[in-house]
Formats: structure tokens, sequence, C-alpha cells
């Protein structure tokens, strides 16, 4: 793959926007959306499910989410918002002109206003890219889970 279509699935992070469940032209939303095809009008076989499977009682809050899932339309940090609230990374890599943040001079910093869990995982991913680089990185997990 051409670095400026890894571009387009990498955000300046380095987690790939292809694979959130708020892209529009992500598997999560693309599959949720079949999902949604395939399961039709369940409500009724739902309702009538549940009087001897008791999980069935949730299916509304699953629909409502399924329906979440399927309206998404996210283009990627690069060509978007991010949807991590108040994420400092956007901004940022565009000010500082790189890419990724491992290539600024700063890496790692405190300006992405991540918690705890998201920091640790961003700074692992910037540090493997910058080891391998980035081609190799988009490689090595271009068919792992990102969640």
């Amino acid at each position: 793959m051409e670095y400026k279509d890894i571009l387009n699935k990498l955000a300046p992070c380095g987690l790939n926007c292809y694979k959130c469940f708020a892209n529009s032209e992500g598997g999560i939303r693309k599959s949720s959306v079949k999902l949604q095809e395939l399961l039709g009008s369940f409500d009724i076989y739902a309702e009538r499910f549940s009087s001897f499977l008791p999980i069935f009682k949730e299916y509304p809050s699953f629909k409502a989410l399924l329906t979440y899932l399927t309206e998404e339309n996210c283009l990627g940090c690069r060509k978007g918002s991010c949807l991590y609230p108040d994420c400092g990374v956007r901004d940022c890599y565009e000010d500082k002109g790189v890419d990724f943040c491992f290539q600024c001079d700063e890496f790692p910093c405190e300006k992405t206003n991540f918690d705890s869990h998201l920091k640790q995982r961003w700074i692992q991913i910037n540090n493997r890219m910058k080891e391998i680089g980035i081609e190799s990185y988009y490689q090595e997990t271009k068919d792992l889970p990102r969640y």
C-alpha cells in the first residue's frame, strides 16, 4: 500500500481510522448495515422468543445500538474531526507539520488529552511505527482488530 493511502487509514495518533466504529467506509459500519438488513423485521420474533429465551428482552437496546453503528459517517481524523473528546492530536500534528506524532521532536508529550489507557496505547503505537517504519507498521496491524 502506498504511503498516501496509509495516511487515509491511519490517524496522526496512529490508530486505524478505517477500523473505527464511526468510519463511514469502515468494516464495523458496513457489517452493521449488513446485519441490520439481514435482521429485517426481527422485532416481532425477538418479542416472541423472549418468553422462553430471556436474552431477547434486550433486543430493543441491541437494535438501538446497531442503528447507531449504521448511521455514523466519519471520514477519518485527517478528513473530519476526531470523536475523542478534546483530542489534542489533530490540531497539533498540523501545527507541527508531521504525519504522525512520533515524527515530532516533542513526542511523547502531554498535548493529546488522552486518558491513561489511550495514552499508553498511543505511545506503544508510535514507538512501533518509529521502530519498523510506517508502511511495515500498517502491514503488521492491518488485519488486527482496532479494539
